[in-house]
């Protein structure tokens, strides 16, 4: 068996398995952010809000539902994967919200809609804390960042394509069907997740020995921390941007810029997509300058502002007078912040973060992220219906991402991180993993 060892010790396994679960954990957000905007088209469908009769404010209390219960059990589901492990945890939270999804085709009831839409929200939490649990625990530093930036492409991809694929179904079928298929089909991911993973399921004494270790960073070291403020922090401004193009920019580009609704799909595509394939690449070649001897710290951080520097572009679309100049600002900006992506993930969830709390503190950012979505939806409509026109809402985002920008360059340092109260158990020895490398 070959493993890698970091400068602390921590043996890590290596090989294709490891390679093939992060594939497997990519998929497994794609399929999360599918069925979480599959509601997006439902709302667009005319028989959907006829049939339950939903106002404008029905609509908003029905989209918003999901990241209300979402950022509520980010903490909780990160406690859960510091203590109980990523395979288990994650497979029954996967079940539970694919079934959600496929009943949604069967309901009548607006509470009902809701109330699953909230089960949908806190399932699909576990997917962030459990996910970069795993990628901490089993990629050394030098490539984490590409790991991250493989990850990151599967929540990018998603928005990009759960809308149409919805709306293919809706038309060509019905809402009712697009629930059910897009839920029952999801839940082939399970096959290939529980044969391939580790059981990571602790025996009592190791569940017993993670309390102790977790212990060693506790919830107030964590509140205290720069770092954790830090990454809250440029999680929200990155988030914001994010979730504005996946909520408004179609309609930007629809209702400001003259395209059609489905050219404006079109190139919502491309910017998600560019954002996705920049993420790898800036995680890989960080990692290759972490790996010639660079400082890990300093090397993430050049390329998070980096990332947030050219995602201000987006107001050189906004003043843009001619369609192909302010279409060209429109992808690029999106996709330069790709740059930030895995460095930014990599950096505040797992370089600065000691391994014991990479769960907890995950979930700590993730509802920073969660917050981010609900303001950008309502904050930017708000600000459109004050204006109107999409300038004042554009002008908001160059003020987050350069605030982020900032949270970087001044709070994220090695010194702030989180403390640990008492010495670290003893990296555990390399464990033999199944042949063909079945296992992470």
């Amino acid at each position: 068996m070959k493993t890698e060892t970091s400068s602390s010790g921590s043996y890590y396994p290596v090989g294709i398995g490891r390679w093939v679960v992060l594939a497997l954990l990519s998929l497994g957000v794609l399929i999360s952010f599918v069925d979480r905007t599959s509601i997006s088209a439902a709302l667009a469908d005319h028989e959907f809000v006829r049939q339950f009769s939903l106002s404008s404010v029905d609509r908003g209390w029905l989209n918003a539902a999901f990241f209300w219960s979402y950022g509520l059990v980010q903490v909780p589901m990160g406690w859960v994967a510091d203590r109980y492990g990523v395979k288990w945890p994650y497979a029954l939270c996967f079940a539970v919200w694919c079934l959600a999804t496929a009943l949604m085709g069967a309901v009548t009831g607006l509470t009902a809609l809701v109330l699953l839409r909230l089960l949908i929200g806190a399932a699909e939490a576990i997917v962030i804390p459990a996910s970069y649990r795993w990628i901490r625990n089993n990629f050394p530093e030098s490539r984490s960042g590409l790991a991250v930036g493989l990850f990151a492409m599967g929540n990018k991809f998603g928005p990009a394509i759960g809308a149409p694929v919805a709306a293919w179904c809706i038309v060509n079928y019905s809402w009712q069907w697009m629930f059910v298929a897009t839920g029952i089909v999801g839940l082939v991911w399970l096959a290939p997740w529980l044969a391939l993973v580790r059981n990571d399921f602790p025996t009592a004494a190791e569940i017993a020995a993670s309390r102790r270790k977790a212990g060693t960073v506790t919830m107030a070291n964590i509140l205290k921390s720069p770092v954790v403020w830090g990454g809250m922090i440029n999680n929200f401004c990155y988030g914001y941007f994010t979730f504005y193009c996946m909520t408004w920019m179609p309609a930007y580009l629809v209702e400001q810029r003259g395209l059609s609704l489905q050219d404006s799909g079109i190139y919502t595509f491309f910017s998600f997509a560019g954002i996705a394939i920049v993420a790898a690449a800036a995680g890989w070649a960080a990692d290759r300058l972490i790996a010639g001897g660079r400082n890990a710290v300093k090397v993430r951080k050049a390329f998070v502002i980096a990332g947030f520097v050219g995602g201000c572009t987006v107001l050189l679309g906004a003043y843009a007078e001619s369609l192909q100049t302010a279409l060209f600002w429109n992808v690029f900006s999106l996709s330069f912040l790709g740059l930030a992506t895995a460095n930014n993930l990599a950096l505040s969830r797992l370089t600065l973060i000691p391994r014991q709390a990479i769960g907890l503190v995950t979930g700590v950012q993730q509802v920073a992220t969660s917050l981010a979505g609900g303001v950008a939806a309502s904050l930017s409509g708000w600000l459109l219906h004050v204006s109107g026109n999409y300038d004042l809402p554009m002008q908001v985002i160059f003020v987050f991402l350069v605030i982020g920008a900032a949270a970087t360059a001044v709070l994220l340092r090695p010194e702030w991180s989180p403390k640990v109260t008492v010495a670290e158990a003893p990296p555990r020895p390399p464990v033999e993993e199944i042949p063909q490398e079945r296992t992470a």
